[in-house]
């Protein structure tokens, strides 16, 4: 069973009757979900995955207010609700897997992960914070949320990067894929140079599949997922996910070919989007065309390599 199923199921059967029954009309003050570290969060968990932090858990998120009125006790009775759900018994918690589930407060919760009790409210906030962080604060899902401070706040999150900022990324990403790949992989080979070139293939392969989650406007989650999740993306997924597995085990011509048709295949949404009008097969030569589509001055006058 996929943990984010076993954690709505357990919410559903027993955490939703016991809670309500315990604290009455506050259960509607309440919001339940799954979100945050473990790869059961993002849907990606395998049998693999349930040698540790698995089993039975659901999050709990007060507003502060609430939390400071009823917070401990609701943390002491979920404590004492069975976790003998399913064919489980309890969650197998690791040496680090310890606050994953049990009572937070939204604030507390989201500052957790992006050092902030609220969403970002200025191009400089949102620069601060690491893209993989803004995923692991995003995934999952609310399986209820009363008052809706908790969704509210997810769903400025999952609005995305502001546009200035993801464009500005974007020709960042195209400088770094044209470096480590399209040029730097080929000539460290040509040296020699084993190790580097596959540090740049590695580069290569990190940093396009951040473009392809920027371009999609979805947040790049932790290395181990991004190739996972990469397929599932709409626009070029599909297309991309092989490409990547290519580079990463191909022999050398082969990684070379392959690095060449994705970067063709992001220069060409790249044009159909109206972000590029170079005709060069040189990611090099197309950041700075999406850095002139950056309607922020401050971020504009960035060097092209910063984000």
């Amino acid at each position: 069973m996929k943990g984010l199923d076993l954690a709505r199921g357990y919410y559903e059967d027993v955490v939703r009757p016991a809670v309500s029954l315990k604290f009455g009309e506050r259960f509607s003050r309440m919001a339940f979900g799954l979100v945050g570290e473990g790869s059961e969060c993002y849907g990606f968990d395998d049998e693999i995955s349930q040698d540790h932090d698995f089993g039975p858990r659901v999050q709990i998120w007060l507003t502060a207010e609430d939390y400071a009125a009823f917070g401990e006790a609701l943390q002491a009775f979920l404590a004492t609700v069975s976790k003998d759900y399913a064919g489980y018994r309890g969650v197998n918690v690791s040496q680090y897997g310890e606050g994953r589930e049990g009572v937070f407060t939204v604030g507390g919760f989201y500052s957790r992960f992006i050092g902030l009790t609220r969403a970002p409210e200025s191009i400089a906030e949102w620069r601060r914070l690491p893209e993989v962080n803004l995923s692991i604060a995003t995934n999952g899902a609310v399986f209820f949320d009363g008052p809706g401070a908790f969704s509210a706040l997810r769903q400025r999150l999952l609005d995305f990067y502001p546009e200035p900022l993801r464009l500005k990324k974007m020709a960042a990403r195209c400088m770094k894929m044209a470096q480590s790949g399209q040029y730097n992989f080929s000539r460290c080979l040509r040296r020699g140079e084993r190790v580097g070139a596959s540090l740049a293939a590695a580069e290569f392969i990190q940093t396009a599949g951040s473009m392809l989650f920027l371009m999609n406007r979805r947040y790049c989650p932790f290395y181990k997922w991004m190739h996972r999740g990469l397929r599932e993306l709409p626009l070029l997924g599909a297309q991309a996910a092989p490409l990547l597995e290519q580079i990463a085990v191909g022999d050398d011509w082969t990684k070379a070919q392959k690095i060449e048709e994705l970067s063709a295949l992001i220069i060409e949404e790249l044009r159909k989007e109206g972000l590029t009008n170079s005709r060069s097969d040189f990611l090099l030569d197309h950041g700075p065309e999406l850095q002139a589509h950056v309607t922020d001055e401050g971020l504009r006058r960035l060097p092209i390599f910063a984000e």
